[in-house]
């Protein structure tokens, strides 16, 4: 069977078709996933034990600078912006700095449970 079909007007322009988001856009997303799942997490303790986590700022510190540290390898890798050397540094550098964090925010973790079977964690 013939279709009949009719050539798309000047007037209405022709809708394009499904365009996939850019790899800095989808690497943005996972971020946002992961302190998303953070947030629900928080969330979750706070309603089943009644009291709110403190200390966190460094151990939430640590999935931003590892995404900006991919980041801007995806960046480069897709955009070529910043320099390979740039980008080498900079991804280096945010993940010496969450390395380095880490263990702050771990132990800034632990200091809200006080004891652990009978040893107290932080005084």
């Amino acid at each position: 069977m013939k279709e009949n079909r009719t050539p798309p007007s000047p007037e209405k322009p022709e809708q394009e078709g499904y365009t996939p988001a850019s790899p800095v856009k989808r690497t943005l997303a996972w971020i946002a996933l992961v302190y998303v799942l953070i947030i629900l997490a928080l969330t979750t303790y706070y309603y089943y034990n009644g009291v709110m986590l403190t200390n966190l700022g460094p151990l939430l510190a640590v999935p931003g600078l590892v995404g900006l540290g991919i980041l801007v390898l995806v960046s480069w890798r897709t955009a070529g912006r910043p320099g390979t050397a740039a980008a080498i540094a900079i991804a280096l550098v945010c993940f010496l700095i969450a390395l380095a964090t880490l263990p702050i925010g771990v132990a800034g973790l632990l200091s809200n449970f006080g004891t652990c079977m009978g040893i107290t964690i932080l005084s």
